[in-house]
């Protein structure tokens, strides 16, 4: 009989053992899902509209833009070297494209008490001294990089309108070489827009980007 017992008991606590086992397998995949799905966007997921300042003091968003068929939105800053060697091209990509459709959105999610150079004075000099063509936003409360995935400066991101949805269709660098503009033999951000506006798919839809980090309140 108390053999029986023992077997009994032995038999619950394994239960409970291989229960606990299986609840704590389910909590880490449900944590590791949530934290997968929280890395940003993907090609095809449909981009969250925003409202930020502009340069000028006017609050800016997509919704702004009714004769856009789509955006190139680049995450960048005044004092990354990477996003300085791009500044000339980035005003290049406007001009181009946005008599096509497509203009340059481009947002600074560096927080200024980390990098002092990119607080929103210098944003103003910047863009004058430069001549930027496009807005040019602050993320103040840093809830937009997070939420598109962007991790450098500069880091792009392609939108296709559809209806009152922008599409993300491309991911990463603007072209494969950030030293000398000369030197670039593929232009991703450039290719990705003509294909778009000419109804064709993305070939090269996600590529590494390459910049600084971006620089978050601590």
């Amino acid at each position: 009989m108390k053999n029986l017992k023992f077997l009994v008991t032995l038999i619950a606590v394994f239960s409970i053992s291989t229960l606990s086992f299986a609840q704590k397998a389910a909590a880490k995949k449900e944590t590791t899902e949530k934290s997968t799905s929280k890395k940003g966007y993907q090609i095809g997921d449909i981009a969250t509209d925003f409202r930020l300042k502009n340069i000028n003091g006017k609050m800016v968003s997509l919704s702004d833009f009714d004769n856009a068929k789509g955006f190139i939105v680049i995450f960048t800053c005044n004092h990354c070297p990477y996003a300085k060697k791009y500044e000339e091209r980035i005003i290049e990509l406007d001009k181009k494209f946005k008599e096509m459709g497509y203009p340059v959105i481009a947002i600074n999610p560096n927080d200024p008490n980390v990098q002092p150079e990119d607080s929103y004075i210098n944003m103003i000099e910047r863009a004058a001294e430069k001549g930027f063509t496009f807005p040019y936003l602050l993320d103040e409360e840093q809830k937009v990089f997070p939420q598109y995935g962007a991790t450098k400066t500069p880091h792009v991101f392609v939108l296709q309108k559809d209806g009152e949805r922008n599409i993300v269709k491309y991911i990463g660098a603007i072209d494969n070489n950030y030293e000398n503009q000369d030197d670039v033999s593929e232009r991703y951000v450039q290719d990705a827009v003509y294909a778009l506006a000419n109804g064709q798919e993305v070939k090269t839809s996600k590529t590494v980007a390459i910049g600084c980090s971006i620089k978050v309140k601590k």
